[in-house]
């Protein structure tokens, strides 16, 4: 059954694949464009190219077609962490420098690659409830390939279900650990955040349409002689470079080593820790959510990595 949608001034201008990507958030842009070029979508009653720009009052009918079948393969030599296994998920401990399920420029050697060679784990059939099912089997939820942490992976459509509903109720607990050059002004940083109008790799805050962000920020340490701090970043809705966004841009202080929002630090021994350090200084170091099958509330967590512990001993000497 084709879904149907009226644009209004919030998308009034938008490419056609971004506005109704925007109108259905629970399916990626590349899918959208998928259906464009398969003709299963109309504007009022008329075919259109993905870059056409959709105009107030018009009808978007969108028929959302079967997902192909997935192509990743399964990879035994991609090393996965994990915290937590069970017949329905598994809690994972991303190093960084892992990117989490297959794309562009990254068709193997990701982390579902890995998954998908552990008992347990295989290619899921069609579902009309996960159109990103095909793209990323099991993922809910994504962290950046430079930042490490915990992430909880289904096995089960129950289970990817259940967490999806979590995560759209924003009552899954994420916690974060980050060193930022500065020490930003702790509170609630509450934003309206949308892809960067000039560049397809970043976000922004500074935008009148998008989607709610919300991130609480709290210092843990200052480090540096106030050139630095040990954060805290829980997180109240979980968007894209969120984190990242909400320091460099609304509080403006970067985390260290950030190559797409940050800057070189004016101080020497800090830009050779940030050298050193080679990635953005963050870890998703706490994950809990209630498991979909008994009820139950579960709580993990992960210390630091050692590329980050090192980095803060050195910020700590410069004290």
């Amino acid at each position: 059954m084709p879904e149907r949608f009226v644009i209004t001034k919030e998308h009034d201008g938008e490419r056609l694949d971004k506005a109704l990507a925007a109108l259905m958030p629970r399916v990626s842009r590349a899918v959208v464009q998928r259906w464009i070029g398969e003709d299963r979508v109309r504007v009022n009653g008329r075919a259109r190219r993905a870059k056409d720009s959709v105009a107030v009052g018009d009808v978007i009918e969108a028929d959302p077609g079967p997902p192909p079948p997935s192509t990743a393969a399964a990879d035994a030599s991609v090393a996965v962490t994990l915290v937590h296994d069970d017949a329905d998920l598994v809690v994972v401990n991303k190093p960084a420098g892992l990117v989490v399920h297959p794309g562009r420029g990254h068709r193997t050697g990701t982390l579902v690659n890995g998954l998908l060679a552990l008992d347990g784990f295989g290619l899921p059939p069609a579902d009309p409830r996960d159109p990103e099912g095909s793209l990323r089997p099991g993922i809910v939820h994504r962290i950046d390939k430079d930042t490490s942490g915990l992430l909880v992976v289904a096995k089960t459509a129950s289970a990817r279900e259940g967490l999806k509903q979590q995560l759209a109720e924003h009552s899954v607990e994420r916690v974060y650990r980050a060193l930022t050059q500065g020490v930003p002004e702790p509170g609630r940083i509450r934003t309206l955040h949308a892809r960067h109008p000039r560049s397809r790799l970043k976000f922004t805050a500074e935008t009148t349409r998008g989607r709610e962000a919300v991130t609480l920020v709290a210092v843990v340490e200052v480090l540096a002689g106030g050139r630095a701090a040990l954060v805290e970043c829980r997180l109240e809705t979980g968007r894209t470079h969120q984190i990242r966004v909400h320091l460099a841009e609304t509080l403006g202080r970067p985390l260290l080593a950030d190559a797409v929002y940050g800057r070189a630090s004016g101080h020497p021994d800090i830009r050779r820790i940030e050298e050193s350090l080679g990635r953005q200084a963050l870890h998703a170091g706490v994950l809990g959510f209630v498991h979909p099958r008994s009820g139950k509330r579960h709580h993990f967590e992960a210390p630091l990595p050692p590329d980050m512990l090192l980095a803060l001993s050195q910020l700590r000497a410069l004290g």
